[in-house]
């Protein structure tokens, strides 16, 4: 716990509240990225041409909120479509 100073346990109440929000956001990223995946797998490229599109606007809103930087964010819209052209 944080120090007894309000501003330390307000600042604590903060920290926990992003945290869990944060948490989510990336658990949200994950999910759309293992669903394309799983379509490129199975050789669904109909239904992953159709996800990449969500899947890279989600990417970029995390990198724009900070959830990943935005070199992680460019490799993964990269590397999803490079598997996708092939």
């Amino acid at each position: 716990m944080a120090k007894r100073t309000k501003s330390a346990i307000k600042a604590n109440r903060q920290n926990i509240k992003r945290r869990e929000h944060n948490r989510a956001l990336r658990s949200k990223l994950r999910t759309g990225l293992k669903a394309i995946r799983k379509a490129l797998d199975a050789k669904d490229i109909d239904g992953a041409k159709t996800q990449l599109k969500g899947v890279q606007s989600l990417v970029d809103k995390m990198a724009a909120k900070g959830i990943i930087h935005r070199n992680t964010a460019s490799r993964y819209k990269s590397r999803l479509v490079a598997r996708l052209a092939q």
